[in-house]
């Protein structure tokens, strides 16, 4: 077992991972696990259950489940490119700005919103594109088998909603597709080693110290 003060030969010099350090990774994984069960839950519901008040209920609250995670997801998680990580950040908070104005503003519940008005997908879609976001690191960083599946298919799937050339049967299939890969995903990430999730930090050290550099 690798303790906290073990020394890491990095691109930039030598680094130690933390205790914190670790805890953020424990944090990220388990935002990203809550999103998955959130999602992949509000899917079945979806796909399996009759339509009623009782279930849009639910994929109301586990709508904000999902997207809390997701934001909690994005503060946490390691990505050497600090422009990258704000704009991923800045993507989820559209689309919870977003899903909170589209709640507010149609008197039907969110799912059903979002599903006859696709222009609402204009925004809230910024929130799937943070958690593209993610699954393309994911898939540059550790060459993941889900994720190469995932990227192309989230925004193919909200797209094609938003300009309305899928039919329900493939929407069906796209959105399941997505909840059983986003499993998988979720679960590969809770049996990954803490140290690769961290990174090299000597990179995130000399990408710090060139920032304070040019602002001197």
């Amino acid at each position: 077992m690798e303790i906290a003060s073990e020394v890491y030969q990095g691109q930039f010099g030598e680094f130690t991972i933390t205790k914190s350090d670790r805890l953020s990774v424990v944090v990220y994984r388990s935002a990203l696990a809550i999103a998955t069960l959130c999602f992949s839950a509000g899917a079945a519901l979806v796909i399996f259950q009759s339509a009623n008040s009782a279930i849009f209920n639910w994929l109301t609250w586990l709508y904000v489940g999902f997207s809390i995670a997701l934001g909690v997801a994005l503060w946490t998680i390691h990505i050497y490119l600090e422009l990258l990580h704000r704009i991923l950040q800045i993507f989820w908070a559209i689309g919870a700005i977003a899903a909170i104005i589209v709640a507010f503003y149609f008197p039907e519940p969110l799912a059903i919103a979002v599903y006859d008005h696709p222009i609402a997908l204009v925004g809230i879609g910024f929130s799937f594109a943070a958690l593209t976001g993610i699954f393309f690191k994911e898939t540059f960083c550790f060459n993941r088998f889900e994720t190469k599946f995932l990227v192309p298919l989230l925004p193919v799937l909200i797209l094609g909603h938003l300009v309305n050339i899928l039919t329900v049967a493939i929407e069906t299939v796209f959105l399941g597709a997505w909840a059983v890969l986003f499993m998988i995903f979720a679960i590969r990430k809770a049996f990954q080693e803490i140290p690769s999730d961290i990174g090299d930090k000597s990179v995130f050290e000399y990408l710090k110290a060139q920032k304070e550099l040019k602002a001197n």
